[in-house]
This record gives C-alpha cells, structure tokens and sequence, in this order.
C-alpha cells in the first residue's frame, strides 16, 4: 500500500500541474492529498511497529522532522519557482525518490506475526537480526514459535473500520481520538492557513512557521519522555488555545508581538500535531492499527477540509474564526485527558487486549520476545 500510495500521488501531482481547468485541478489536487495521507499513517504505523518501547518516542517525532524541513524549504521553492506548474511539478518530484527507497522498506513483522503469516515475520526477522548483529537471537527460533509471541486470534479473519465500533472500550476509544484528531488539524491549519494576517512577507511568514516546528518538537521530545503521551497532549492543545486568546486581545497595529504569539501558536498546534500521530499508533491494536490511523486521519480532514471556510466568518464578526479555533483546542485538550497513558506500555496487539485490560501488555515481555517483535 505503501507503493501504491507513492506511484498514486506522482500520477495525481503531475497531472495537477498539467490541468487544463480549474476542476480538473480541484479533482486532481484532492487525489494527490488522499494519496499524501496514505504515505503519512502508514510509514508511522511501520516505524512505530518496527521499534522497542524505549524508542519509540525518539522515532515517533525523528520521523516527523521531514515535514518542518520540507516546509521550511518550501518557501525558498516557491520564492524561487513562480509557475505554478512548474511549483507542482518541483514539490512532486521527491516522491520519485521515495520510489526507489521503498524496496529497503520491510513489511511490519508485528503485523505479519498478529496475522498468522509466520514464515514471512520470520524472514523479515532474519534480516533485521543480522542488521543488528543479533543473530544469536534466532538460532532457536522457527515460524511457528512465533505465534507464542503475541495472542493470534483464530481464522483468517478480516479487519475492517466497522472493528472500530463494533466492541464497547474500542468505540469509545474510536470516539475520543477522532475528536481529538479533529481538533488538532482545525487549530493547525486555521493557524497555518492564515499566513497573511500578520504582516510578514509570505514567504518569510511561511519560513518562520516551518522552522518554529524544529525547537517546538525537540521539546516535545523530552515532554512525551518525561510526562507522558496524554499530559503532552493535554497542554500543547490548552497552549495552542491560549496563544489564540492572547492574540485576540493583542490590537492589529501591534504586528510584530501578534506575529510572535502565533508562531508560539503555530509551534504548539505543530507540537500536538506531532504527538497525536504517535499517541494514536500506540494506542490501537496491531490488527487494527492502520484502520485507526486511517479513520483518525479522514476525521482530521474534516477538520483541515472546514477550516478555510471558518477563517471566511471574520466577515461575519472580525475576532469569531479565532474564537473558534481557541474553545476546538481547549475542548480537544479536555478530550484528551480521557484517553489511557501509554509511555512505556507494550503495544496492544488484538482487541482483546484493548477490551480486556492494558495491564496484562505493560513490560511483560522478555528480552528475546522484545526482539521478536521489534528486532532490537
């Protein structure tokens, strides 16, 4: 899918940029946001799901580092390229790359393993075992030993969204974090999308707000470590709100200390961004891990897909769009303290980890199961 999802937003991103109307334009652009979403969840799903609980959090926000940089680097690209077919083609054409990264890319072991194909997660195993100069770990070891690491569930059944809402601890589970996931893409791109309302050129604006993301997650690095995924949450959220409604108070003429707070702002809202995706993929079984990320990310852009048109309301009444955004993140902030911990904790691997009780998944495990599953 992942393959799929690369060749999928090359074909979308260049004929966007080769569109002969505005429609096809519009069509094109939200096939290659689709596609974009696609690449987006599932190398999260595959880095987190490929990583022991140690280091989790170092790789759940390295890996979100290329979008501060790709977005620090494209204000130069734009200021640089002014076509704007010739923009599309520029900003599409690293997927190129990805393409040839993707056979180096190996399929999730954990995946395999909680879905009974063993002899695939065992020759995955192999490879990550001598890349890690661990062979020793798999002299003993066979496929079918395999299924002792983690609780498969009998059959060859089929996952879908519908697993999302069918047990009662997964529903609501589906309910919190789609409301948070919602909150944290309208604050973000209600702040984002807004990049002329504060008197800056707009490609210094959009420079400023790529490149506030960088100490904004390396400081949410040493929070998501220290106290924990849901207190992170929590507070880049509530901070995200309160720089709104501090810049509400702040007069327009005062463009430089406006600017500042919504940077502040822009960081925080990025922070949460960061945090959410690793928060989501540790909280979701193995099974069901795609189809949770998959589902938060469609809500997401519900939120992403209205915003604009809440910015439009300032025609309405000036301050309401910011308003808005301010009591989303407060609300989203109060959502998220509903939500279980899981710094530390094992992944879920099925639902019935997820119903039954989280305590039977934490540090349970023993080294070479740690390694069976992870590879480190």
């Amino acid at each position: 899918m992942l393959l799929v999802s690369y060749l999928s937003a090359i074909v979308s991103g260049l004929a966007s940029a080769f569109s002969t109307s505005y429609i096809m334009f519009s069509v094109m652009r939200f096939l290659t946001g689709l596609t974009i979403t696609g690449i987006a969840i599932i190398s999260m799903v595959l880095c987190v799901e490929w990583v022991d609980i140690e280091h989790r959090t170092f790789i759940g926000v390295f890996v979100s580092m290329d979008w501060t940089l790709s977005s620090m680097m494209l204000s130069g690209v734009a200021y640089l390229v002014n076509d704007w077919r010739w923009l599309v083609v520029t900003v599409t054409s690293p997927l190129l790359l990805a393409v040839i990264t993707w056979w180096w890319v190996p399929e999730s072991a954990r995946w395999l393993i909680a879905n009974g194909q063993l002899e695939k997660a065992h020759v995955y195993l192999e490879k990550c075992a001598r890349m890690n100069n661990r062979r020793n770990f798999m002299t003993d070891i066979k496929p079918e030993s395999l299924a002792n690491v983690v609780v498969v569930e009998r059959g060859n059944r089929n996952y879908s969204y519908l697993d999302l809402v069918k047990t009662p601890k997964m529903r609501k589970l589906a309910l919190l974090t789609g409301t948070v996931w919602y909150g944290v893409a309208l604050t973000y791109y209600g702040i984002s999308l807004n990049i002329t309302g504060f008197g800056l050129n707009i490609y210094l604006t959009q420079f400023i707000y790529g490149a506030i993301e960088m100490p904004a997650k390396i400081l949410i690095y040493y929070s998501l470590d220290s106290i924990g995924r849901r207190q992170s949450q929590v507070g880049t959220l509530v901070l995200t709100g309160v720089c709104i409604a501090i810049n509400l108070l702040i007069p327009k003429d005062m463009w430089m200390f406006r600017t500042i707070i919504a940077v502040l702002g822009k960081g925080f809202s990025e922070a949460s961004f960061t945090t959410i995706y690793l928060y989501t993929a540790e909280i979701y079984p193995t099974v069901l891990r795609q189809n949770g990320l998959g589902y938060n990310s469609f809500v997401a852009r519900l939120g992403v897909s209205i915003s604009p048109l809440i910015i439009l309301l300032e025609d309405v009444w000036s301050p309401l769009p910011k308003v808005i955004f301010c009591a989303v993140a407060l609300f989203s902030g109060m959502v998220t303290s509903f939500l279980p911990e899981t710094l530390n904790v094992r992944l879920p691997e099925t639902i019935e980890d997820i119903e039954q009780t989280r305590k039977r998944s934490v540090c349970m495990l023993s080294q070479r199961d740690e390694f069976l599953l992870t590879g480190t």
